[in-house]
C-alpha cells in the first residue's frame, strides 16, 4: 500500500505514530506522513528545526513538515496551535500526490488535524481512516471546558461532522465505542502497544536500599499529577521511597511549585528524558505510576503508558477510574484506587514497598500484555483495516 498518514506530531515528539509508520514500512509499504514542526509537549520548535514549510526522510518515512503556530503556554496559544494545522496545511495538501491508497488519520488532540486528510480524501477520491486516541470534544474537559458552555458546544458540531466522514474508525480505548455509537459510526478496536526497547527489561532491579516509584508521560491537568506529589507528601517520613517524575507539559511548573512548596526531598522532578532513556530509567523503578483527573469521560481513555508499563514487567499503581482501573485490575498487574484519592495512593504505594509478590504483578501485567497488546498482533490488525478499507 500506499499510505498518506496525517499526524500534527511526529518524530522527534514522542508519540508512538513514529514507530507505526516506521513499522509499515519494514512491512513493504510505502509511507509518507505529513505533520507539523515539533514543539510538543513544551510548546517551542525543537532545536535544529525551523518553523518552515520542509521535507526529510526518517528511516524509511516520507516526512512533509508545515508551518504551525507553536503551542507556548496557555489556553489563547494552544487554541492558536490548534487550528494552525489545517491552515498551514491546505497548499500543501492541494501538492501532495494523488496515487495514495488510502489516507490514515493519528487523531490526538485536536480533531481538526483530520480536515487536511478529509481534504486529500475528498479531492482525490480516496478512503480514510481515523484512529482516535483523544475523544472530542471530550477532551476539552480536561482543559477547563464546561461541558454545557458555548465552546464546547461549537466542537461537538465539528468533531461530529469530522467523525462522520470517515470511511473507518479505530479506537485506542474500549469505551470509545458507545460515543461513536451515539452517531451511528461502526468503529474497531486497536489497542496502543509498547516500544521493542521496553519488552526486554528485566524483571527484578538491582536492589540499593530504596524503593523507586516513577512516573513517565505528559504532565498535564488531564494526568492529574498532583495527586502523587500529596501522595509523596503523605509518605515524606518513609526515608526509603522515593518519587521520581519524568516528564513535562502544560502542567510542569505548577507541579513543581507544589513540590517546593511541601518542601519534598522524597520528590525527584526530572524533566523530559529522549525516549532512548526510559527503558533504562524503567529497570531502576521498582513501580509506577498512572493517574488522571476524576472526570467520567477522561475516565474512558487508556493511556499509552498503561501498555508500556506491563511490557517492561513494572508493577502499576494507579489512581483511575474507568477503563485503566478495570485493565489492572484485570491483569492483576498491580493495585488501584479512585482518581485523585491521594492519601488511598500513599496506601498502596507503602503497601506495595513491602509486598513479595510485587515481581509476580509485574510479571502478571506481561503475561496480559503479550496477549492483548503486542506490538505483532496490533500492527498485523491495523495493516488487515487499511487494506481492507482501501480494498487493494
Amino acid at each position: 500500500m500506499k499510505i498518506l498518514v496525517i499526524s500534527q506530531y511526529y518524530y522527534p515528539e514522542p508519540f508512538r505514530i513514529t514507530d507505526i509508520c516506521e513499522s509499515l514500512v519494514k512491512k513493504g509499504h510505502r509511507v509518507t506522513v505529513l505533520t507539523g514542526n515539533p514543539n510538543y509537549p513544551d510548546g517551542f520548535i525543537y532545536q535544529g528545526y525551523e518553523n518552515k514549510y520542509s521535507f526529510e526522510v526518517i528511516n524509511g518515512v516520507n516526512v512533509i513538515r508545515s508551518k504551525i503556530y507553536p503551542r507556548k503556554k496557555g489556553n489563547v496559544n494552544l487554541f492558536l496551535n490548534y487550528i494552525s494545522f489545517p491552515i498551514k496545511t491546505r497548499k500543501l495538501v492541494k501538492k501532495i500526490d494523488k496515487d495514495f491508497d488510502v489516507v490514515f488519520v493519528n487523531q490526538l488532540s485536536p480533531v481538526m488535524s483530520a480536515i487536511p486528510g478529509i481534504k486529500y480524501a475528498k479531492k482525490n477520491n480516496k478512503k480514510i481512516c481515523l484512529y482516535c486516541l483523544d475523544l472530542w470534544p471530550e477532551s476539552l474537559v480536561s482543559g477547563g471546558i464546561k461541558k454545557n458552555g458555548i465552546i464546547y458546544k461549537v466542537f461537538n458540531k465539528i468533531a461530529k461532522k469530522i467523525y462522520k466522514k470517515m470511511d473507518k474508525i479505530l479506537i485506542s480505548s474500549k469505551s470509545f465505542a458507545d460515543k461513536f455509537a451515539e452517531y451511528n459510526i461502526e468503529t474497531k478496536y486497536l489497542p496502543q502497544y509498547a516500544e521493542e526497547s521496553f519488552t526486554f527489561i528485566s524483571e527484578e532491579r538491582k536492589k540499593d536500599g530504596f524503593f523507586q516509584v516513577v512516573f513517565a508521560g505528559n504532565i498535564g491537568e488531564m494526568q492529574s499529577v498532583e495527586t502523587i506529589i500529596l501522595a509523596a507528601n503523605e509518605l515524606k517520613n518513609y526515608k526509603n521511597i522515593i518519587f521520581n517524575i519524568y516528564g513535562s507539559g502544560s502542567n510542569y511548573d505548577n507541579i513543581y511549585k507544589l513540590k517546593e512548596d511541601l518542601g519534598l526531598n522524597n520528590v525527584l522532578i526530572h524533566g523530559r528524558k529522549d525516549i532512548s532513556e526510559m527503558p533504562s530509567i524503567y529497570f531502576h523503578s521498582d513501580v509506577m505510576l498512572v493517574t488522571l483527573k476524576k472526570d467520567d469521560l477522561i475516565s474512558k481513555t487508556l493511556p499509552g503508558k498503561v501498555q508500556t508499563y506491563m511490557a517492561a514487567r513494572r508493577p502499576i499503581i494507579g489512581a483511575i477510574d474507568g477503563e485503566t482501573k478495570e485493565i489492572i485490575k484485570e491483569a492483576q498487574a498491580g493495585y488501584v484506587c479512585e482518581a485523585e484519592n491521594y492519601k488511598e495512593l500513599s496506601k498502596l504505594i507503602l503497601f506495595a514497598s513491602k509486598d513479595e509478590n510485587l515481581i509476580k504483578k509485574g510479571n502478571n501485567g506481561r503475561k496480559y500484555y503479550d496477549e492483548n497488546f503486542a506490538k505483532e498482533k496490533v500492527l498485523d490488525r491495523l495493516e488487515a483495516i487499511l487494506l481492507e478499507v482501501c480494498d487493494v
